[in-house]
């Protein structure tokens, strides 16, 4: 949100400052005359002095025209037409006397004096030209500069700052709020149903009812309906599973009566039927153990667990099951491991996952069970990885195997995989235990599943963790 933040803020605050100059810019060429409108008004003023001085002239004479240039505050002089200069005046030393009079007027640099010249022509017909002369001065290399420095200082920097105040406050109105819905999208999507838009204290009665508000209520009712509707879900997933367990039992107890009873050609199917009793008293008793900790918000009667001790005590089970396929079961171990948690939920997290790895391992291979330490970001963890040599896993599928009653085998067959019911059970007890759990495929063919615990010892067995091979095969 910082990003979106910084984004519209720079933004709105350099369009408002380029609006602010554009308009300055407009007024300063509307109200400052540009270079033509100012030669304009300076002829129309020379042609004025011209021809009242050839006026003063023809009738006062040389008298009337210097009369005239003091009372204008002007110096000024007359040639005839043939270029001599008519009462002759200082300043204008440098006008030879048979210059021509120039065709409109123009101007000429005299020493330290610019002078112009207009032709004038008097009532009488005669011709002249009128001389001006003013002190120099260099005309100013960047005018439209100066007249926007002038125009728009102070109120330019003003302007920007009071523009990016503003742009602040309005971005600030807009990223918060969302900043807060983002926040409870984010809770919402890794599972936390509770998640709700945290409401500022005191809701403001100018920005209470805009979309933005309308739509953090809209999320909130969401989120509840959905918190809801999985909750029924768990509910009814809970009840169905209680329930036919009662049916399951009084099943199995017809059954035994009926092989008292049964031809032996009989047998046959009501082994069979028994079969199916089992697996599916099996898939009942996963369901509920999934519910109950699905249920739980986090794991409580947490002990120190050794990691290395609980391994062992399931490698026997995991040994008996390897045999049906011709499979072995190999541990090693790289570092004395003890987590704190739940010992029953640790041992059902592990055992599906290596269950797993014997049911989808080729005949004559190996499981191998792998546990060490390794450093993260908050301390010591302890890594246990769970290899097969098997087909391995779709890539696009490595991240749904963990989601109740997922199955890659699309056709579902008993033959293939249990229920898609333990490795969510795992990954569940993993989460509670504040690890995380990920599938890759390996080399050669086959996956690797591997758990991460925060450890509160990680030591190594007898030697520095690359040296320390402690293994058991089966």
């Amino acid at each position: 949100m910082r990003g979106l933040f910084f984004k519209i803020f720079i933004i709105f605050w350099i369009a408002q400052s380029l609006i602010f100059v554009i308009s300055t810019a407009l007024i300063v060429r509307r109200h400052f005359a540009g270079p033509q409108a100012a030669f304009e008004l300076v002829s129309s003023s020379i042609q004025a002095y011209g021809r009242k001085a050839v006026s003063d002239y023809e009738v006062g004479g040389c008298g009337a025209l210097r009369a005239y240039g003091a009372d204008i505050s002007q110096t000024i002089a007359l040639q005839a037409a043939g270029g001599q200069m008519l009462c002759p005046t200082r300043g204008f030393e440098g006008i030879a006397d048979a210059t021509p009079a120039p065709p409109r007027m123009s101007g000429v640099l005299v020493g330290s004096n610019y002078v112009w010249r207009l032709p004038v022509t008097s009532p009488g017909g005669r011709r002249y030209t009128f001389l001006l002369s003013r002190p120099y001065a260099a005309p100013p290399s960047n005018n439209w500069y100066r007249d926007l420095l002038r125009f728009s200082f102070p109120q330019l920097p003003v302007a920007i700052v009071v523009g990016g105040l503003t742009t602040f406050v309005l971005v600030l109105l807009f990223t918060r709020p969302l900043a807060r819905l983002r926040k409870a999208a984010r809770e919402l999507a890794l599972g936390h149903l509770t998640a709700r838009v945290a409401w500022p204290r005191a809701r403001s009665r100018v920005f209470g009812r805009d979309e933005i508000q309308a739509l953090m209520h809209d999320f909130d009712h969401m989120a509840e309906r959905l918190e809801s509707l999985v909750a029924a879900q768990k509910l009814l997933l809970r009840d169905v599973s209680h329930e036919l367990r009662s049916p399951l039992s009084r099943l199995t107890v017809a059954l035994e009566l009926a092989r008292e009873d049964a031809d032996p050609a009989m047998t046959s199917h009501l082994d069979r039927i028994e079969r199916e009793t089992e697996r599916l008293n099996a898939l009942i008793g996963q369901l509920l153990t999934l519910s109950s900790m699905e249920a739980l918000e986090r794991a409580e009667n947490f002990v120190p667990v050794s990691l290395n001790g609980l391994i062992g005590r399931m490698i026997p089970d995991a040994e008996f099951e390897a045999q049906q396929r011709a499979c072995s079961v190999v541990f090693r171990a790289g570092a004395e491991c003890t987590i704190m948690g739940n010992e029953e939920l640790l041992y059902r997290a592990v055992e599906n996952v290596v269950r797993n790895a014997i049911r989808y391992a080729d005949p004559g291979t190996q499981i191998e069970i792998e546990l060490n330490a390794s450093d993260g970001g908050a301390g010591r963890w302890a890594t246990l990885a769970v290899s097969d040599r098997g087909p391995g896993i779709p890539e696009d599928q490595l991240g749904a195997i963990f989601r109740p009653f997922y199955r890659v085998d699309s056709a579902r067959s008993p033959e293939t995989g249990g229920f898609g019911v333990g490795l969510a059970i795992a990954d569940r007890a993993v989460r509670l235990h504040k690890g995380r759990l990920s599938a890759a495929n390996r080399e050669g063919g086959g996956a690797t599943i591997q758990m991460w615990f925060p450890a509160i010892q990680a030591a190594p067995e007898g030697a520095p963790a690359g040296n320390a091979n402690h293994a058991k095969a089966i």
